[in-house]
């Protein structure tokens, strides 16, 4: 009789690894997640609109003197002192 060729030997058994972390069975109405690019926006200071320039406001006084209308810068001190327009007149006028 032949002698027989040896056998193989059996090697372990290899084993399967997940390659995914996704499940298989994804419930979408619990997902909350949304894509988002880029920076956030919703986070700190937005700089879409450009602050106004704010314009000096006006106060209308009357010359004790000639009784002309004037149209002066609101003061940003308590104590102010405002001349009259009017050429003639020239009356100055103190406010404390």
């Amino acid at each position: 009789m032949a002698a027989k060729p040896p056998a193989k030997k059996k090697g372990r058994r290899r084993r399967k690894m997940r390659l995914t972390l996704k499940q298989k069975k994804m419930d979408t109405a619990a997902d909350s997640y949304t894509d988002s690019l880029g920076w956030s926006t919703a986070v700190g200071r937005t700089l879409d609109d450009a602050p106004k320039a704010a314009e000096p406001e006006f106060i209308t006084v009357q010359c004790e003197m000639c009784g002309i209308m004037m149209k002066a810068r609101k003061p940003r001190k308590s104590r102010y002192t405002i001349t009259c327009d009017y050429e003639s007149c020239g009356h100055t006028m103190d406010f404390s």
